[in-house]
C-alpha cells in the first residue's frame, strides 16, 4: 500500500478553489436539509457521495484508502457514539416500561405547583437529566408534555423545554459530543472536556433566569430569581468540577441531581411572594391561547407522529405516559421516590466504580486497544502521519458498555425480565434505525473529508481570516447544530477544521473546537428536528414556524453572550482559562 501524501491546495495550486471544493459537501448538506428539507439520512448520504467523488477525482487519493476512512468513519460511528445513545436511550426506556417513571414525574410536581419553580425542575432539571441519558430530542419531548401536564399552556410548554435543552446538550447522552471532538480531532479528551467545562457553566447561570422570565414575564424575574440563580450557579459549579477534575461523562448527571438537591433545599426555607399556577394569568397567556388553541384537557392527548424517527417517537411515548389532570400531585412515598431515581444512581455508582485507579487499570488492560486502522496510510503535507487513522477501541470501559451494565442492574432492581428486555432494547434498535443511518453516515462523511484533505484545506482557508476567526468559530457550530439538529454530529463535520484554523491563527486547538460543542447549542432549539419533536409532543402539530420565531431571538442572544466569552478567551483578558 502506497502512503497518501494530502495536498491543500489540488484544484489548480489554488487555496481558496480548493477550499470552495472542499465545501461542496456541506453545502450540499446543509441546503438539502435547511431549504429543501430532505431527512437526515438522505442529505447525509447524498454529502458522503460527493465528498468520496472529490477525494477520488480532485484530491487523488486512492480509491482502496477513500472506501477505508469511509468505513473507519462508520464504524466509529457505531462504536462509541451509536453505542453510547442505544444504550442509553434503552435504559431510559426500561424506566418509563415500569410505573418508576411516573413515580418520578409525581415527585417533580409534588413539590410546588408554581409555575416558574417547576419549569426550572422539570424543564432545566429533570431535562438534564434525560439529556445525559438520552439526548437526540427526548428531553424536549418529555419535559414539554410534563409541564403541560402540570397545566402550563402547550405553546409555552414547548418553547420552555427547547430553551432548557441548551446548557446540558454539550455533555449530552453521556458526553457523546466532546467523545466524538476527541475521535476527529485527536485532541485530548480530558482537555475538551475542561474547555467546555469553561463556557457551558456561563449559559447555565443565565437559561434557568430566561425561564422563568418566558413563564411569567417581569413579574416571574423578579419574584423567583433567587431560586432560578441558585439553580444556575450549582449547575455551572457542578459542571464545571465534574467535566474538569471528574469524569467528562458523568457531567450531566451530577449536576443534574446537584442542582435538583439545591433547589429542593431552598425551596424549604424559601418560596416566592406569589404562587402562580395553572390558573394564573402571566404575561403573553391570552395571546398564546389564542395562537395554541383549546387547551391540552380539552383536545385529549398529543396525536402520534407518523415519522419513525426515535425522538418523535419517545414524544409520542412521553405525552401518553405524564398527560395526567393538571393539578399537584400527591407525593409518593419513600420507597417510590427511591425506586424512581434508583437508575440514575445506578449509573453514578458504575461510573464512579469505573473510576477507581485499580478498576480503571483492570478495564484498560483487559479491554483495551489501539490500532492502526487496515487499508490507511495518511501524512499531512508536512509528512507527518494524520491521528484520525489510528483507532481506539476501548470495549469494556466504554461509556456504552457502562451503560449497558447499568440497565441490567436496573432489570434486577425493578424485576424486569430477560425476555422483556430484549424486547425494549430491539424496540430501541427500530426507533433509531434512521439515527443509526444518519450518524454512522455523517461520521464516514467527516472522516473522508478529514483523512482526503479536504477539512485541511477549508480550514487553512479560514484561518486567512486571522484573529478574526475567533468570532467565526462560534458561528459554524451554531449553524451546524441548527441544521443538523446534533451537537455530535457538528462536532464530527466542524471539530477538526476547527482544530486546523486555529493552530494556523495562532489560536489554541482546544479553544476552537471546544467552541464548535459549547457555541453549537444555542442553534439546537431551532433544528428542524427539535422544533418538530417539541410541537408533537404538547399536540400542536405545524407550529413549527411560530417556535421558531419566539426562540430564535434568544438563540442569538445566547450566541452573541458566548462568542463574546469565547473570543475573550482566546486573548490574554481569559487565556488563563484555556487547558
Amino acid at each position: 500500500m502506497s502512503t497518501y501524501q494530502q495536498v491543500v491546495d489540488p484544484l489548480w495550486g489554488s487555496l481558496g478553489l480548493s477550499a470552495l471544493c472542499a465545501a461542496l459537501p456541506l453545502i450540499l448538506l446543509f441546503v438539502l436539509l435547511g431549504v429543501f428539507r430532505v431527512k437526515a439520512a438522505k442529505a447525509a448520504l447524498a454529502s458522503l457521495a460527493l465528498s468520496i467523488l472529490l477525494a477520488l477525482v480532485v484530491w487523488r487519493m486512492p480509491a482502496d484508502q477513500v472506501f477505508s476512512a469511509t468505513a473507519e468513519g462508520a464504524f466509529y460511528g457505531l462504536f462509541p457514539i451509536l453505542w453510547i445513545l442505544i444504550n442509553a436511550l434503552w435504559l431510559y426506556k426500561l424506566t418509563v416500561a415500569t410505573p418508576w417513571f411516573d413515580a418520578l414525574g409525581r415527585t417533580i410536581r409534588s413539590i410546588s405547583n408554581d409555575l416558574r419553580i417547576l419549569s426550572i425542575l422539570i424543564a432545566f432539571c429533570f431535562g438534564a437529566l434525560l439529556e445525559s441519558l438520552a439526548g437526540f430530542g427526548a428531553p424536549v419531548a418529555i419535559t414539554s408534555a410534563m409541564l403541560m401536564a402540570a397545566g402550563m399552556k402547550p405553546l409555552k410548554s414547548a418553547i420552555v423545554s427547547l430553551l432548557a435543552n441548551t446548557a446540558p446538550v454539550a455533555f449530552g447522552a453521556m458526553a457523546a459530543p466532546i467523545i466524538a471532538l476527541n475521535g476527529v480531532t485527536g485532541l485530548p479528551l480530558h482537555d475538551l472536556s475542561s474547555m467546555a467545562g469553561r463556557q457551558t457553566p456561563f449559559i447555565a447561570l443565565i437559561v434557568p433566569l430566561l425561564l422563568v422570565f418566558i413563564v411569567d414575564g417581569k413579574r416571574g424575574l423578579k419574584q423567583t430569581w433567587p431560586v432560578a440563580l441558585v439553580a444556575g450557579v450549582v449547575f455551572g459549579i457542578f459542571q464545571f468540577i465534574t467535566s474538569n477534575f471528574l469524569t467528562v461523562e458523568l457531567t450531566d448527571v451530577v449536576a443534574a441531581v446537584a442542582t435538583v438537591a439545591a433547589v429542593l433545599l431552598m425551596l424549604r426555607v424559601w418560596q416566592p411572594r406569589e404562587i402562580i399556577d395553572m390558573s394564573g394569568r402571566a404575561g403573553g397567556d391570552l395571546e398564546e391561547e389564542r395562537q395554541s388553541g383549546p387547551s391540552s384537557s380539552s383536545r385529549g392527548p398529543a396525536r402520534n407522529p407518523a415519522s419513525a424517527s426515535v425522538t418523535e417517537a419517545v414524544s409520542a411515548a412521553a405525552t401518553t405516559r405524564v398527560a395526567v389532570p393538571p393539578s399537584t400531585a400527591e407525593r409518593p412515598d419513600r420507597r417510590e421516590i427511591w425506586m424512581a431515581i434508583a437508575p440514575y444512581l445506578i449509573i453514578m455508582a458504575v461510573f464512579s466504580i469505573a473510576q477507581i485507579p485499580a478498576v480503571k487499570d483492570w478495564l484498560s488492560a483487559n479491554g483495551s486497544m489501539s490500532f492502526a486502522w487496515p487499508g490507511l496510510d495518511v501524512v499531512d503535507a508536512d509528512g507527518k502521519h494524520v491521528a484520525a487513522q489510528k483507532f481506539k477501541f476501548d470495549h469494556l470501559k466504554a461509556t456504552g458498555t457502562l451503560l449497558l451494565v447499568s440497565g441490567l442492574i436496573t432489570m434486577v432492581l425493578y424485576r424486569l425480565s430477560a425476555a422483556k428486555g430484549l424486547r425494549i432494547y430491539w424496540e430501541t434498535l427500530k426507533q433509531l434505525r434512521w439515527t443509526i443511518l444518519t450518524v454512522t453516515t455523517v461520521l464516514a462523511l467527516s472522516f473522508v473529508m478529514n483523512l482526503s484533505g479536504q477539512t485541511t484545506s477549508l480550514g487553512l482557508a479560514l484561518a486567512s481570516a486571522g484573529g478574526f476567526f475567533a468570532f467565526l468559530s462560534p458561528l459554524i457550530g451554531w449553524i451546524g447544530v441548527a441544521l443538523t439538529g446534533s451537537d455530535t454530529s457538528s462536532n464530527s463535520l466542524f471539530g477538526q477544521m476547527q482544530a486546523t484554523a486555529a493552530a494556523q491563527t495562532g489560536l489554541s486547538p482546544v479553544l476552537m473546537a471546544a467552541a464548535n460543542s459549547s457555541a453549537g447549542v444555542m442553534g439546537k432549539m431551532l433544528s428542524l428536528q427539535n422544533l418538530a419533536v417539541a410541537a408533537a409532543a404538547v399536540g400542536l402539530e405545524g407550529t413549527e414556524g411560530t417556535l421558531f420565531r419566539k426562540l430564535i431571538g434568544w438563540s442569538l442572544a445566547l450566541l452573541a453572550l458566548i462568542t463574546v466569552l469565547i473570543v475573550l478567551q482566546s486573548t490574554p483578558v481569559l487565556g488563563w482559562m484555556v487547558p
